[in-house]
């Protein structure tokens, strides 16, 4: 069985963050470990309380990881702080890890700024030129390429810029009023469009998380970027258009909408 390691937050109430990533990874055929950055306390409604992992705390489960059940692919979520972006980058390079996506998790889809500008600053200089592939939003994107992203044009524009920048493959996904779910792929110089299916579900926390393990979990299993992505988007829009309604606020997928077995029936 292949092997997938995500290194992001804890999200109490299970939609996003290590636990969206973990069932993720399950769904997709693959064996889940994890490197915990900070827990939180949140639900649909929102965060009520972040604590960081220490440096020291992330680094020593990342050596415990590597010395023991080797990742054939690494997914890299919201890590707020320099100091912890710096010690993912070392650990990276020392054990030479392969298939490293990285979802850059700067701001919000509401626009809301989540991390320092040291940390930005760490995320480029550090994580990003280790990456294979990396999947921003259109506000990180438009931070990334230093540029203003209004039609698909610019999300070409702004993917083959970062690329080129960083060295490695760019999903800009869509939405915030560009397009509906269409995300573009600029690597190796070609350009790819995935056009995802409009599915009217509210309840959409965690699909950043999960776009990006499950993309880490199809490298893993030896698929080429291209397929990986189409895979990866195909998953996400079934868990999405299962309908799951849980919570008070923009609620979680069902990551596990295709699973078949005896022991999930109720």
């Amino acid at each position: 069985m292949k092997t997938v390691l995500t290194i992001a937050g804890s999200d109490s109430s299970g939609g996003a963050g290590i636990q969206a990533d973990i069932k993720t990874i399950m769904a997709n055929g693959c064996y889940a470990m994890s490197a915990i950055t900070a827990l939180t306390a949140q639900n649909t409604l929102g965060v009520t309380g972040i604590q960081e992992t220490t440096p020291e705390m992330l680094a020593l489960q990342l050596d415990a990881v590597f010395t023991d059940i080797r990742p054939d692919a690494i997914k890299i979520g919201m890590v707020a702080s320099e100091k912890l972006i710096r010690v993912i980058a070392d650990k990276i390079k020392e054990y030479q890890a392969e298939h490293v996506v990285v979802d850059t998790v700067m701001i919000s889809t509401s626009g809301h700024r989540l991390i320092d500008e040291d940390a930005i600053g760490a995320l480029k200089e550090c994580l990003l030129p280790i990456a294979e592939v990396i999947t921003p939003n259109i506000p990180e994107a438009e931070v990334l390429a230093e540029m203003t992203i209004r039609d698909e044009q610019d999300m070409v524009r702004a993917a083959e810029k970062i690329s080129k920048v960083y060295g490695c493959a760019v999903l800009c996904k869509g939405g915030h009023s560009i397009n509906d779910a269409n995300d573009v792929l600029y690597s190796d110089g070609k350009v790819n469009w995935y056009y995802g299916k409009r599915i009217d579900n509210p309840n959409t926390h965690g699909t950043g998380c999960t776009l990006s393990s499950a993309i880490a979990s199809n490298l893993a299993k030896g698929y080429k970027i291209d397929e990986a992505i189409r895979n990866a988007k195909d998953y996400i829009s079934g868990a999405l258009a299962d309908g799951m309604d849980l919570g008070h606020g923009s609620g979680p997928m069902n990551h596990g909408f295709d699973l078949k077995s005896r022991f999930a029936e109720s």
